[in-house]
């Protein structure tokens, strides 16, 4: 089956050049269209796309409001992927935080932006770009450490953590820690588990508003 996509830009010209890339490959398909976040709960509910290309400012309900509606209110939710003009973005930044596994600057390559929608639809989460992670670093806050602590994270938890904050895949991770791919697949999901992490992104987050790692 192809992978569905629900497109969510008050910019019809964005939308047009997102369908385009998007079916010219065979496995992907776009679903529908919507021009605010406020008509993304009933599409979502209507349409059951694996991801949403959402714009992150809109006139009515913007990206992160339009993700917390969705994560909330929707089971089995899509994989959402924010689209933006910049990623030094509090906006982009914040939705985030409030759930979304990803973001495409709206002057991404083709193949970067198929590459995205791929990666999240299997359950990958994108690298979190420098000017994020320093973001993120600069929000370190009690409430994040004591949760980090809270976790009770294992030596071994801790060690994949790092890595993951530093954007290696798991093959990546169990080539540095010489362990089993699957070995390292269980570590993170008891990782996210421990966290109440949605997916890597918000894990890496805490990582970083924690403390528990820096930039750089």
């Amino acid at each position: 089956m192809p992978i569905s996509v629900l497109l969510v830009d008050d910019e019809p010209l964005v939308r047009a050049g997102l369908r385009a890339i998007l079916e010219a490959q065979s496995d992907i398909e776009v679903a529908g269209e919507a021009g605010d976040g406020a008509s993304v709960v009933p599409l979502v509910r209507k349409l059951r796309p694996d991801v949403i290309a959402m714009d992150v400012r809109m006139p009515l309900l913007d990206g992160i409001e339009a993700t917390r509606a969705v994560l909330r209110s929707v089971p089995e939710p899509p994989r959402i992927l924010v689209v933006t003009t910049f990623e030094e973005d509090e906006y982009v930044y914040e939705a985030l935080r409030a759930g979304a596994d990803g973001f495409l600057l709206k002057r991404a390559r083709p193949a970067e932006i198929v590459h995205a929608v791929r990666l999240v639809a299997e359950g990958g989460s994108l690298l979190l770009p420098a000017a994020l992670r320093s973001m993120a670093a600069g929000r370190r806050n009690d409430r994040a450490r004591a949760d980090l602590e809270r976790a009770a994270l294992t030596a071994r938890e801790q060690e994949v953590l790092r890595l993951m904050s530093r954007g290696l895949s798991n093959a990546e991770i169990a080539g540095r820690l010489v362990l089993g791919a699957e070995t390292v697949k269980t570590h993170v999901s008891s990782v996210l588990g421990k966290l109440g992490a949605r997916d890597r992104t918000q894990a890496v987050i805490a990582a970083y508003e924690s403390g528990f790692v820096a930039p750089g």
